[in-house]
């Protein structure tokens, strides 16, 4: 089944979520007093600046469909791995030249910890099993990043990133662990919920308002509820107070979304809810997943949105 979507403004959504999931209300917890989004060219992570590459791709393309764009190549040192092996996985961006770029900036909108200039998504080709990676680079610009896959099929990766001198670029190559292929299973309904209903994981309910048009920005708002009563003290997590990710079915394009919140500081709080904008290229059907963090330990809730009127 599908998650429902639903028109509405924030305060409307607060209203109606709040009341008929959890009987009480909350705004954003946090103190507000966070520092300001990251400047669009923080310094880089090394002296060596790429060559000068191609012009960047259209906004409204689709991203992350090609492992090469305005010169620049995601390279992964290997592609195969085996199942629940715990392995390093490790790559480069290349240039125009084919030499590794060693110096990246931070776009204003990307949600990094301190030091962070690579976002890295991995997910299955079924649109499950989403991990979030943190990787760090070498000063030969080979990226590194613990890591393991929990079950057999061909996976995605996706390298988000501004290299110095270059456009924001989102590139995506395969990665496959033989054996054979299985339907994730969990103790919960994470990933499929019942129509309008929260998603369930360990012990959360977690939902997923707003309304997908195709080609604008479209609010989402989600929100994080705990045994029938709103979470009110979620805690920051890369750079945000929740991370929302999205591919698009059958291609898996990538779909970045932005929160609508100053970052915060770590002592700052806040929820249930949770604002974020994106902007989807096609009509069609979206997976959407959540990542947040309470009480020291991280979830992560998975949902299937479809635009208006599909």
């Amino acid at each position: 089944m599908q998650t429902a979507v639903r028109l509405g403004s924030y305060l409307a959504v607060l209203c109606v979520v709040f009341g008929a999931a959890w009987g009480a209300g909350a705004a954003f917890g946090g103190s507000g007093d966070g520092p300001a989004p990251a400047a669009a060219h923080e310094p880089g992570m090394a002296s060596m600046a790429p060559p000068p590459a191609a012009a960047g791709p259209d906004p409204a393309d689709p991203l992350g469909l090609s492992a090469t764009a305005a010169g620049y190549t995601f390279v992964p040192t290997t592609t195969s791995f085996a199942v629940n092996s715990p392995t390093t996985f490790s790559f480069r961006i290349t240039g125009s030249d084919g030499a590794p770029v060693t110096a990246f900036d931070v776009a204003p909108d990307q949600e990094f910890r301190p030091g962070e200039r690579m976002n890295l998504l991995v997910v299955r080709r079924d649109a499950a099993g989403m991990q979030d990676l943190s990787p760090t680079m070498g000063p030969d610009g080979t990226w590194s990043v613990p890591f393991l896959l929990p079950a057999a099929g061909v996976w995605r990766a996706y390298a988000d990133f501004v290299p110095t001198g270059g456009p924001r670029l989102a590139l995506g190559t395969d990665l496959f662990a033989p054996g054979e292929f299985d339907p994730f299973t969990f103790p919960d309904s994470r990933i499929f919920p019942p129509t309008g209903a929260p998603a369930a994981v360990d012990g959360y309910q977690v939902r997923i308002d707003g309304r997908l048009v195709p080609g604008v920005p479209s609010a989402i708002y989600t929100t994080v509820g705990r045994w029938g009563q709103p979470v009110t003290e979620l805690e920051p997590t890369r750079g945000g107070f929740g991370r929302l990710v999205a591919v698009r079915e059958g291609d898996l394009a990538y779909v970045r979304v932005r929160p609508e919140t100053t970052r915060p500081l770590p002592t700052d709080r806040a929820g249930p809810a949770i604002a974020f904008t994106t902007e989807v290229p096609t009509a069609g059907t979206y997976r959407f997943f959540l990542g947040y963090r309470h009480e020291g330990r991280t979830g992560t809730a998975e949902f299937t949105v479809s635009t208006a009127g599909s």
